[in-house]
C-alpha cells in the first residue's frame, strides 16, 4: 500500500511554494510520509521567510515592481516615450473599442457606473493619447503605457482579475514590415524580463480580429499583437499603419519564475514577491 500526504497537507505545501512533484510524492510507510513532510514544510517555510528578509534587507522591491522598471529604461532605449493614462475609462471609449452589450468581453468589465468602469485593457487610452501625439512628432512614434487593468476573469492559474499589463505600440511602421517589427519589439521585451525562448502562432482575437501570439515552447501565451491599418482606428481618426504588442506581466514572472500559478507574483495580500505573507 503507497501512502501520500493528506488534502491539507497538499494545500499547505502548495501555499508554500512546494512543487507538485514533491507534493505528489508516494511512500511505502505511512510514517516516511509525516516524516518527509515535516521536513519539506519546516524547508518550506524557511524559504518563505528567506525570501521576506530578502525583499526588506536587500532587494527593497517585489520582482513585479522590478520588472515594470527594467521594461520601461529598455523600451526607452529603444526610442519609446511612456505615458500614463487614466485608470476609469468612459463607456464611449469602450464603444468604439466595439465593446458594447453584445460583445463577449463586455461580461468581464468591472463597471463603476452607467457611464464608467475600470478599464479592461489600455489600448483605448493609447489610442487617443497617440492621436494627440502625432500633432507634435512625425511618424514613426513610439508609445507605451504599464498599467493595471481589471476583468472579472475566472481566477485559475493563468489569469487574474487585478493585472499589470504593457501595452506597446509603433505607429507609422511601413506595412511590409509589421511582422518583422512585431517579433522585434516581443523579442526586445522577453530579453528584458530574462526570457529567451518563444515562438509565434496565429490566434484570433475578440477584439482585433486574426494576428499573432508570442508564446513559450510549451505554448504558455506571453503576449498578444494586433497592426493597423484596421477597422478601429477609424473610431480614433488614425489613418497610418502600425503595430501593437500586450504583456501581462505577472504572467511573464509566472514563467520566468517557473512557478505553477499567478497569483504569487501578482498585486496580494497573501503574497509578497513569491512569499507567502501568514506563514508560521
Amino acid at each position: 500500500m503507497a501512502y501520500s500526504f493528506s488534502e491539507t497537507q497538499k494545500i499547505r505545501l502548495s501555499e508554500l511554494g512546494v512543487k507538485k512533484e514533491v507534493r505528489e510524492q508516494e511512500f511505502e510507510e505511512k510514517q516516511a510520509a509525516g516524516k518527509s513532510y515535516q521536513k519539506i514544510e519546516k524547508e518550506a517555510v524557511t524559504e518563505n521567510k528567506r525570501r521576506i528578509r530578502t525583499l526588506l534587507y536587500e532587494t527593497r522591491q517585489p520582482k513585479l515592481c522590478r520588472l515594470q522598471n527594467d521594461l520601461a529604461d529598455c523600451l526607452i532605449g529603444h526610442g519609446f516615450t511612456q505615458v500614463a493614462t487614466p485608470t476609469i475609462l468612459s463607456r464611449k471609449f469602450l464603444e468604439r473599442m466595439t465593446i458594447d452589450g453584445t460583445h463577449p468581453l463586455n461580461d468581464q468589465v468591472f463597471w463603476l457606473d452607467q457611464k464608467t468602469c475600470l478599464r479592461p485593457m489600455l489600448a483605448p487610452n493609447l489610442y487617443d493619447v497617440s492621436k494627440r501625439l502625432m500633432n507634435f512628432s512625425k511618424l514613426p512614434l513610439r508609445v507605451f503605457e504599464i498599467g493595471s487593468c481589471f476583468r472579472k476573469e475566472s481566477e485559475g492559474r493563468q489569469h487574474l482579475k487585478e493585472f499589470t499589463m504593457l501595452n506597446l505600440v509603433e505607429w507609422g511602421t511601413p506595412i511590409e514590415e509589421r511582422n518583422e517589427r512585431l517579433k522585434e519589439f516581443s523579442k526586445i521585451v522577453l530579453n528584458a524580463a530574462g526570457i529567451k525562448d518563444f515562438k509565434v502562432e496565429e490566434e484570433e482575437s475578440v477584439v482585433y480580429g486574426k494576428g499573432i501570439d508570442i508564446v513559450s515552447p510549451d505554448g504558455l501565451e506571453l503576449a498578444s499583437t494586433s497592426m493597423g491599418p484596421h477597422p478601429l482606428d477609424d473610431a480614433w481618426n488614425v489613418t497610418c499603419s502600425w503595430v501593437g504588442v500586450g504583456f501581462g506581466l505577472e504572467r511573464l514572472l509566472m514563467y520566468r519564475e517557473k512557478e505553477e500559478g499567478i497569483h504569487r507574483y501578482s498585486r496580494s495580500l497573501a503574497f509578497l514577491d513569491g512569499a507567502r505573507l501568514n506563514i508560521k
